[in-house]
């Protein structure tokens, strides 16, 4: 999949610059927006992360889990978790 880049300008205090240009040459990446593209993609883990973690909070708070034995019940669990996103 090929993504179109596009620009995007940011203004920094000179001190900020200056920690993100020695942050490039330190930890070698080729530009400064290497490096802001990959706390970007960080960021988004992390807050990936906290969803799943908050909705995993969510069912175990949910009430009493079911048992799973077979095809059949996990075809149920399904076609009751798709009436419950309003998928039916």
């Amino acid at each position: 999949m090929e993504h179109k880049i596009e620009n995007m300008s940011i203004s920094l205090p000179r001190e900020l610059k200056e920690r993100v240009k020695l942050r490039v040459r330190e930890d070698h990446y080729g530009t400064p927006s290497d490096y802001l593209r990959s706390l970007i993609r960080e960021d988004l883990r992390h807050r990936d992360q906290e969803r799943l973690e908050l909705a995993l909070l969510d069912g175990l708070e949910s009430g009493r889990g079911i048992v799973i034995k077979s095809k059949g019940d996990w075809k149920k669990f399904w076609k009751n978790a798709a009436v419950k996103a309003g998928k039916k």
